[in-house]
């Protein structure tokens, strides 16, 4: 490989618009496939509280493990991928759920179902690490929140692709089959991501992404910190990061709503609105699509609009979080169109902060911290992913679907309260 020195700025820009294209592509794709081995179970949960008798406790149970686990591993992996090459650590977590999934699928007790998902969730941990630090190696502080917010389209490619393909199998050959379909899928995926995935651009004799587009932020941020340990810049740009503690506090209630709608809604549209298993998970890949347009606002508004200010973009979409659990919980109307559309809108708003809280927390941390800063607030995020599993399932035994949209709707609401300082410490998002 050429060294930047051997490169003129023609051959630079050509191989880095070359790279750019073929990492974006990986990290995309694997991604997508990742969030379907991890959303399968979910896809399949009415199949099997029918088939093998289990309840919303038993269901509850899986989902607090499986996000528990996840949250740990998300940080653990995080610390673990800043020191180790993403397109390696990426696709070993991308082939480890696709054979957990195939096992699930050939398992048929609770006890399997608990420790293979548990399992699942320590390697779906290997997935978001490596993205962020490939994202904020290869794209630069005013064009990251573009980029960004294109690549968090893959949750919702992923999400609204796999309820109605699992869905559709379900229904015709069985769950067993739908688990299966999704963990060969990973397998296979995992080739083409080592085929495209790079490090970073240095790794390739290109000069980095700030001096590259000369980018005053980016540079500024590659200067910060020079010369630190590792462990120096865990303890000083994460773990005393007082702006990271107060994302992960967000996070952990945003989450909550994100989950808990995405885990339990398609169980809500079938008793109490008399849906169809397929029908009601159709409603689910209306809030995957209307995540995707979410996602693409949210990025490119906090670029374009607010200079690559996250704050005013955060706030503004946990107000619409807030107005739409109100909608699902308050509109009593069954037809499919209404609910389609409330649907539509609860994952147009709740993936915006989904997104800008992860991008924020690698943003005002350690140019060489992106894995460890997102893996923290992550670790909170799916703290509140499990407690819409078994704490929820609790509340909706005791207080039925008023509990949990009531519950749903305090987290909104706080989310709105907690979001309101970050309008008031606007360089530090920048």
């Amino acid at each position: 490989m050429s060294s930047t020195a051997d490169l003129d700025q023609a051959d630079t820009d050509q191989l880095y618009k070359y790279w750019r294209l073929q990492v974006f592509l990986g990290i995309y794709a694997g991604y997508a496939v990742f969030y379907i081995t991890r959303k399968s179970f979910t896809y399949v949960t009415p199949a099997l509280i029918q088939d093998l008798g289990l309840d919303k406790v038993d269901i509850g149970l899986i989902g607090t493990l499986f996000y528990f686990t996840y949250g740990a591993s998300k940080f653990i992996s995080g610390i673990l991928s800043d020191n180790s090459n993403p397109r390696y650590f990426m696709a070993i977590g991308l082939f480890m759920t696709g054979v957990l999934n195939v096992l699930f699928g050939l398992s048929s007790s609770l006890t399997a179902f608990a420790t293979i998902w548990t399992l699942n969730a320590f390697f779906q941990g290997w997935g978001w690490p490596p993205c962020s630090k490939v994202l904020n190696s290869w794209y630069s502080r005013t064009e990251r929140g573009f980029w960004w917010g294109i690549w968090n389209t893959t949750h919702n490619i992923g999400g609204a692709l796999a309820p109605v393909l699992l869905g559709w199998l379900v229904m015709t050959v069985g769950w067993q089959f739908g688990m299966g379909a999704a963990g060969l899928l990973a397998m296979a995926m995992t080739f083409f991501l080592i085929s495209r995935v790079r490090d970073k651009p240095q790794t390739m004799g290109l000069p980095t992404v700030g001096r590259w587009r000369n980018d005053e932020k980016e540079i500024a941020h590659e200067q910060e910190g020079l010369g630190l340990s590792n462990k120096e810049i865990l303890v000083r740009y994460v773990l005393n990061n007082r702006m990271l503690w107060l994302l992960a506090l967000t996070y952990i209630l945003i989450y909550i709503v994100r989950t808990a709608i995405s885990d339990w809604g398609n169980l809500y549209l079938t008793e109490v609105h008399g849906y169809s298993l397929l029908t009601a998970n159709s409603a689910l890949s209306a809030s995957e699509i209307g995540g995707f347009l979410g996602c693409l606002v949210a990025g490119w508004g906090s670029d374009w609009w607010f200079k690559g200010n996250r704050g005013p973009m955060n706030f503004i979409f946990s107000v619409g979080v807030g107005l739409t659990v109100l909608g699902l919980w308050m509109v009593p109307v069954a037809d499919y169109s209404v609910q389609l559309g409330l649907f539509f809108m609860s994952g147009f708003f709740i993936y915006g902060p989904q997104m800008l809280i992860g991008m924020a927390a690698v943003e005002c941390s350690h140019k060489n911290a992106a894995g460890a800063s997102n893996g923290f607030v992550s670790l909170f995020a799916y703290v509140g992913a499990a407690l819409s599993g078994y704490p929820i399932a609790k509340i909706m035994e005791t207080y039925g679907w008023n509990g949990f949209f009531s519950t749903l709707s305090v987290c909104a609401m706080l989310v709105i309260l907690l979001f309101i300082p970050f309008l008031l410490f606007k360089g530090r998002f920048k």
